[in-house]
């Protein structure tokens, strides 16, 4: 069977850590979008495992498959699993071939034009790591594939026809001086070399192939997104998003299955008790702000000091950047929107441990739009600067050993946490299948386990 693992908001709610959860069951695990700009982390034991392209379920030893709807550097791709064989693990990752390749000019072009939208309100906050210009090329139809790694007539013909259009697109249109990561000839020796390891190594596949074998002998194969659904290129907070679509139906097109296949599965929806954004772009919850990232007349300063304490509680920096988050409390309307877009069939609520010992917590139950009252996000992101946030308070609850909340069960999370989790669960009319207490893989309490 199959189980899909999407992040409700805007990235960074955990989707690591579920994954690792159960990934005992699973036999394989494939990312279906996104490139190394996710980061997410994984914790067991003592380690600490950041990870941005090599699958979560590495870290349990499972298969992991970096699906045709993935944008793969391959620098960032080996420097990954040579760390973790450094550090004792035997990754096996599998990459499709018709994932397409983040080449060192789709980087240098991503910073250039972010500084060029620096000064206007099209600044989308990226990573910097090539992955809008990846997928533009891609839907371009000049983009390399990891494919054409593996065939080195192929790799120079595409490099001599997207080279000279990219170099011509940094010195003419936006004045910038170019150097290596536009020459041919570097370009060529260099993704040459990654195209013998992957061959090499035995990593490429034909991924819907390679996965539809694997489910039917029967294996189980969970889907794994990558950032959240309120930054989906389609769904999300446009045109301040990721150039993927983090959402469910993606799963299929990005991997090769049928949509059926995903659609028989579980979907799992992974929320973070409170929320964070990295980046620039609307976030109506916002306490406090974050400068260069909160939009002008954003964030409610006054709350500073509690934005400051969550974030630090909560280790809200970047995994990628390092930069700090924005934060701001829950934003069911943005909660419902990703239940619906997606389907979940259960929720994975992590970070209540982070809201203990605040005497009060917030959610932003509804919004007010142009006098009336809405329960999901409006469409576009003009619209969604204008919503006022209709709150609900909920009674704090106590900072507990968190280590035996989880070994006792549900019963023992403290009260008006539980009426916390359940007006969420209510909110989306779908099930709590886990609640993250803690980091660890053992410090999660589970009530269902999809497979």
């Amino acid at each position: 069977m199959t189980v899909t693992i999407v992040g409700s908001q805007l990235g960074d709610e955990g989707k690591g850590g579920v994954v690792d959860l159960y990934g005992e069951s699973v036999d394989v695990v494939a990312r279906y979008q996104g490139g190394d700009n996710a980061g997410h982390t994984v914790v067991h034991g003592d380690e600490e495992y950041k990870l941005s392209l090599v699958p979560s379920g590495a870290v349990r030893g499972k298969v992991g498959v970096l699906g045709n709807g993935c944008v793969v550097n391959p620098e960032t791709l080996f420097s990954e699993l040579d760390a973790l064989r450094e550090r004792g693990l035997d990754p096996d990752v599998r990459v499709a071939e018709r994932a397409h390749v983040i080449m060192p000019y789709h980087t240098v072009l991503d910073g250039i034009e972010e500084r060029a939208k620096s000064d206007s309100d099209l600044d989308a906050g990226t990573t910097g790591k090539g992955i809008g210009p990846t997928y533009e090329d891609k839907v371009g139809r000049r983009g390399i594939r990891i494919g054409d790694l593996l065939d080195p007539d192929s790799l120079r013909t595409k490099l001599e026809y997207a080279v000279p259009q990219k170099r011509a697109l940094a010195e003419d249109v936006f004045g910038a001086t170019t150097d290596e990561a536009f020459d041919i000839g570097s370009l060529y020796e260099q993704y040459r070399r990654y195209g013998e390891r992957l061959a090499e190594e035995g990593m490429t596949v034909n991924a819907g192939d390679y996965l539809t074998e694997h489910i039917e002998a029967g294996e189980n194969v969970m889907f794994e997104g990558a950032q959240g659904t309120s930054i989906d290129i389609d769904h999300g907070d446009y045109p301040f998003v990721t150039s993927s679509n983090p959402t469910a139906g993606y799963a299929a097109t990005g991997t090769g299955v049928g949509p059926t296949v995903v659609g028989r599965g579980e979907v799992i929806g992974v929320v973070k008790a409170y929320l964070t954004r990295v980046g620039t772009g609307e976030l109506p919850t916002e306490l406090g702000s974050v400068e260069g990232q909160t939009p002008e007349d954003g964030g409610r300063p006054g709350m500073a000091d509690l934005a400051t304490e969550i974030r630090d509680e909560g280790g809200e920096y970047g995994t990628v950047t390092g930069r700090p988050r924005r934060v701001g409390w829950l934003d069911v309307p943005m909660l419902r929107h990703a239940a619906r877009v997606s389907g979940f069939t259960g929720l994975a609520i992590n970070h209540i441990d982070v809201l203990a010992g605040l005497d009060e917590v917030e959610v932003g139950h509804s919004y007010t739009l142009d006098g009336e009252e809405i329960t999901t996000l409006p469409s576009t992101s003009e619209r969604w600067a204008r919503c006022d946030v209709n709150y609900r308070s909920f009674d704090g609850w106590p900072a507990v050993d968190w280590e035996t909340v989880a070994s006792e069960g549900y019963d023992a999370i403290p009260e008006n946490a539980r009426t916390y989790l359940e007006y969420i669960s209510t909110e989306l009319d779908t099930p709590i299948y886990a609640v993250g207490v803690g980091p660890g893989r053992e410090q999660t309490v589970v009530l269902e386990t999809p497979f």
